[in-house]
């Protein structure tokens, strides 16, 4: 039942980017994700309320601290995956936006000498040649969308890294909220300074369809409901599996698009999607591990 439910989870993040991608088309990224997460927060502030109220008398500075850090990260992360929707397909934007699975190991080798295990270099030698594949190896189908992606991805990476850091510390919930309450309001910063704010907040684009069901979508589904499900089942499996599930969303981002934006991926990109994938699941295997499970669940069949 909890990886049913991580699954759903993917599938929801990876059909979002189609719906993003229609929404950004009449309301300025920024602008976007400051109206998605603030719904998200206060989703999810009403759920603590009411389910969970003693999770507040942990509210202290610390607690802030470490949510404000994580959340921006995640703005970093979510701004530059919506702004490079703009620009590139929800297909490659899913693929390049789950490299952050491979840049955390790698990360932890760089700044804090973690060890890098045979699959990690495997994972992260074969997602580098599926991104070259997917962005590099046709000319004409690089843009600054990509690159644009990538720097989400790195974003993704960073705050993974530092939620592992503060999750034990604080409530999950708590420090949830904290993130995406920092993502709204730094959100609603960079769309006062970067954008069309006279624009964006009118009633006549906030009424459109690909607008409010994005927003619908992405704030109550995908942001506040989709944590709730994390924060709530992954006790219940193991992270390995957690990663290998979330993997699964960018396939379901391609699926996505092929179906509602008839996207169509080259050949070659279609190899780098593949090889993508594989350095994800490669980057959280463990053969030892593995070979290990195997011969316990050949002894117990021999028995």
């Amino acid at each position: 039942m909890a990886n049913g439910l991580l699954l759903l989870v993917a599938g929801i993040w990876g059909f979002t980017f189609v719906t993003v991608q229609q929404a950004v088309s009449f309301l300025d990224p920024h602008a976007f994700n400051a109206l998605r997460f603030s719904i998200g927060a206060l989703f999810l502030m009403i759920w603590l309320l009411l389910f969970d109220r003693p999770q507040l008398q942990k509210w202290n500075k610390g607690s802030v601290t470490a949510g404000f850090i994580l959340g921006l990260f995640l703005f970093i992360g979510y701004s530059f995956q919506t702004i490079g929707l703009v620009y590139t397909t929800s297909s490659k934007a899913g693929f390049i936006t789950g490299l952050s699975v491979i840049l955390v190991p790698l990360f932890l080798f760089m700044f804090y000498q973690a060890k890098l295990t045979t699959t990690n270099i495997i994972g992260v030698l074969s997602a580098a040649s599926g991104l070259y594949l997917l962005t590099l190896a046709d000319p004409v189908s690089v843009n600054i969308g990509d690159l644009y992606v990538f720097v989400c991805a790195v974003g993704f990476a960073l705050q993974i890294i530092f939620t592992g850091k503060y999750a034990s510390a604080y409530p999950t919930l708590l420090l949830t909220i904290i993130q995406l309450a920092t993502v709204s309001i730094l959100s609603f910063a960079a769309s006062f300074l970067f954008e069309n704010t006279a624009n964006n907040f009118q009633l006549s684009v906030l009424y459109k369809k690909e607008v409010w069901s994005a927003l619908l979508i992405t704030s109550l589904f995908a942001t506040a409901l989709a944590f709730i499900i994390q924060t709530g089942v992954q006790k219940y499996t193991t992270s390995t599996k957690v990663a290998l599930i979330f993997a699964m969303e960018p396939v379901f981002a391609a699926i996505t698009a092929y179906f509602y934006n008839q996207e169509r991926l080259s050949s070659s990109a279609w190899i780098g999607c593949i090889l993508i994938l594989a350095g994800m699941i490669f980057a959280e295997l463990s053969f030892k591990k593995s070979i290990k499970l195997t011969k316990q669940k050949i002894k117990r069949l021999t028995e």
